[in-house]
């Protein structure tokens, strides 16, 4: 089944002026001199690069501040994007260069604002893993928003890693118990104070354990507020000095630190907050300076974004969204020809695969089918 109509930002078209929507040619400029940048941030129209080195895979390069041709107006330029720049890409003070391609992304992480929203956000192009990043407690854990991940990941093709945050306040069983059956990967993480002072901080250990899964990848990590997302990307790159937070106790939410998407160098081994030469003159210099460092160390990437309430599934296929569930798919070979999946469905072989479970897995079968019914009901515009 081909993919519905999904319009985004660049598909808008504008009415042609007076003078006419005809070109003064037809000839574009071939760019033959441009070089290769990739995107590492994203500020009110200026573009962060990292020219030559990194782009190309190796660590050096030169951190670039560019602006989108002409041509690319309306074209969206992400965090991860392999672009071709022109122009001036010196990276002196002041100096501005010109993206005039972008090349071809191998995966695009997508969503919308909710399930029937028609036009779907880039989140991050390129990437190669989508690290989902949950607090075991304050917040409570959402497995709902854990699931819509899970599908927007496999629909851009990527892996999946699940991160728990939190484990001091509460055990990650339940959640390990839930996804690590279904081949979701899961790495935990657990604070403790500091025998000096009350200050508290993730335990190294647990931090290792987590570096240990994102060498050699471009990573982008995604999750509610409060989680605990960027104590982490400190914890992990210390030079890149993300804003924290905390979370509200009357309603239980985190607020808003990470404003924009930017993507770090992964060092190898975490040290002092100079360990890459960076100074924090803002949040996307920090960030350019810490991809763009000592070459020392360089160990892939990691994408952090903005925190989201939400994140809709308007752009996925609704026929993917079993394939995202491995084991209802698995069960759901059995339906009748035409069964929609629902809670009404007849002779719906999900119903007899919950009624025959044993005791002890039938809890965590219905939390998975009623997870998946609720998102099929929520993009199908059904009643659950």
């Amino acid at each position: 089944m081909g993919r519905r109509d999904v319009r985004d930002e660049s598909d808008f078209r504008s009415r042609p002026s007076k003078r006419g929507s005809r070109p003064r040619t037809k000839q574009r400029p071939e760019h033959s001199d441009a070089v290769t940048g990739l995107v590492t941030g994203v500020d009110r129209g200026r573009y962060t690069l990292l020219v030559g080195g990194a782009a190309g895979g190796t660590p050096d390069g030169t951190v670039v501040t560019a602006m989108k041709a002409r041509e690319l107006t309306r074209t969206r330029v992400v965090v991860g994007d392999r672009v071709d720049v022109v122009g001036d890409v010196s990276g002196e003070e002041g100096s501005l260069a010109r993206i005039v391609r972008i090349q071809d992304r191998t995966s695009t992480l997508r969503r919308t604002a909710d399930d029937t929203d028609p036009y779907e956000r880039i989140v991050v192009a390129n990437a190669d893993q989508l690290v989902i990043v949950t607090a075991l407690a304050q917040p409570e854990p959402r497995t709902g928003m854990i699931d819509r991940c899970v599908v927007a990941a496999y629909d851009a093709g990527m892996s999946v890693l699940l991160c728990l945050t939190k484990a001091d306040l509460a055990s990650p069983d339940a959640l390990r118990a839930l996804y690590e059956p279904l081949g979701v990967e899961v790495v935990v993480t657990r604070r403790a104070a500091s025998p000096d002072t009350d200050h508290v901080a993730l335990v190294p250990e647990s931090v290792e354990e987590v570096r240990d899964r994102l060498r050699g990848q471009v990573s982008v990590l995604v999750g509610h507020s409060g989680v605990g997302k960027s104590t982490l990307i400190n914890a992990l790159v210390p030079a890149a000095r993300r804003a924290t937070g905390v979370v509200n106790d009357v309603t239980g939410r985190g607020r808003h630190t990470s404003t924009s998407a930017v993507a770090l160098r992964l060092p190898v081994a975490a040290g002092g907050p100079d360990d890459d030469g960076a100074a924090a003159r803002s949040t996307a210099g920090s960030s350019a300076e810490s991809t763009a460092g000592s070459s020392a160390g360089f160990d892939g990437w990691v994408i952090d974004t903005p925190g989201v309430r939400s994140f809709g599934l308007a752009h996925v296929e609704v026929a993917h969204l079993l394939h995202a569930f491995e084991d209802l798919d698995e069960v759901a070979r059995e339906c009748p020809r035409g069964c929609t999946h629902l809670a009404d469905a007849p002779d719906c072989a999900l119903d007899d695969w919950i009624a025959a479970s044993p005791e002890d897995e039938r809890p965590a079968r219905e939390a998975r089918l009623g997870s998946f019914r609720r998102l099929l009901a929520s993009r199908t515009g059904s009643d659950t």
